[in-house]
């Protein structure tokens, strides 16, 4: 659907040279909601512009649809875009319109009869939730509502692929996912591929399926949404997931208080990862049973990605050398994570060590 191979975007400012995009490899099946996460100035809108050549890279290729957008004539270049619709943080409406003329805009010059536009923007104000706003101006609107508009706007001309540039960052968080259920709803009734640029971790969390990690201009990290929660690889992504579970945050508070960070030199505090099935069996207490441990769980979090169950627990394992290594053996055949987790006042800024 969207292959984007080698991509270099670099922009001159003045005596400066930045690259916005460094040797990007990026692909988009058919039907994904793909994030592309980041922090402001890794590059991530200049990335999505690409992806309809609003932006045109400095080299590279981008394939379309099955089209090589770059050898596109300037006519074909408009017609493919046409398949490809866009929503951005401020919406981008036209204040001096009705709702109904803002998403009947892009409806103007096809060729279609007057009938058949209004029973389209009509049929369109339906789907997002708004058909009872068509006479309303965009300052009677909410952020929501607007943003409603704008999505029904970009879906005019049938889009395959709904390109969103922080669509929810300047939505309340009730109002971001109430747009994250309609974006989930079209993905799914319509078989709309959907890209979604944000600095939010907890909205890839919410709808995303796959989902790429940047920074300065590079992809550090990519893959499903359910390996990249479970084992993410590179710091930048550990920093992020823990913002969208509050999971650092948390544990931080948990151990420094005096009561908790008290851990003796033999023992071992321990971040264990599960995923799917595990995370639903009793494995601490059979891990005390077989082996004469003692476990403390100091703090325990699951999450439910794409209908996978994904859970975190933070523990200290108390007893002797040989029982815990037994113990953190049978963790590993049973294909448990388990991480070494550093001094309870450094815990917040250190992913831990994986054992094994």
């Amino acid at each position: 659907m969207i292959s984007l191979s080698r991509i270099n975007v670099t922009f001159h400012i003045g005596s400066r040279t930045v690259d916005a995009a460094r040797d990007i490899d990026l692909e988009v099946d058919e039907g994904d909601v793909f994030g592309i996460v980041g922090y402001s100035g890794a590059g991530k809108s200049t990335l999505v512009r690409v992806m309809n050549l609003l932006q045109r890279p400095t080299s590279g290729e981008v394939i379309v649809n099955g089209q090589n957008l770059m050898a596109l004539r300037p006519r074909e270049l408009r017609a493919a875009r046409k398949k490809i619709g866009m929503i951005f943080q401020h919406f981008n409406l036209m204040t001096s319109r009705t709702v109904y003329d803002n998403v009947l805009y892009p409806l103007k010059s096809a060729r279609i009869p007057k009938k058949d536009k209004d029973r389209k923007v009509r049929e369109l104000l339906e789907l997002v939730g708004l058909s009872d706003k068509l006479g309303a101006y965009p300052s009677q609107l909410s952020g929501g509502q607007k943003q409603r508009v704008a999505i029904a706007r970009a879906l005019a001309n049938d889009p395959h692929i709904l390109l969103c540039d922080e669509a929810t960052s300047a939505l309340d968080p009730k109002t971001t996912l109430s747009i994250l259920d309609l974006l989930r709803d079209l993905n799914r009734k319509l078989g709309l591929t959907i890209v979604i640029i944000t600095h939010e971790m907890q909205v890839v969390k919410e709808i995303c399926s796959k989902v790429a990690v940047m920074e300065e201009g590079r992809i550090v990290e990519q893959g499903d949404i359910v390996s990249i929660f479970s084992d993410p690889q590179q710091p930048l992504t550990r920093d992020f997931i823990h913002t969208a579970t509050h999971f650092g945050q948390t544990v931080e508070k948990i151990m420094s208080h005096p009561s908790l960070a008290r851990i003796g030199e033999q023992d071992l505090l321990c971040k264990i990862s599960f995923v799917g099935e595990r995370t639903g069996e009793a494995v601490i207490s059979d891990l005390a049973s077989r082996f004469g441990i003692s476990a403390n769980i100091l703090f325990g979090n699951v999450e439910i990605l794409r209908q996978t169950p994904v859970g975190s627990l933070i523990v200290v394992l108390s007893g002797g050398r040989v029982e815990l290594e037994k113990a953190l053996a049978y963790l590993h055949s049973l294909d448990v994570d388990v991480e070494r987790m550093p001094a309870p006042s450094t815990f917040a800024q250190s992913g831990g060590e994986r054992i094994g």
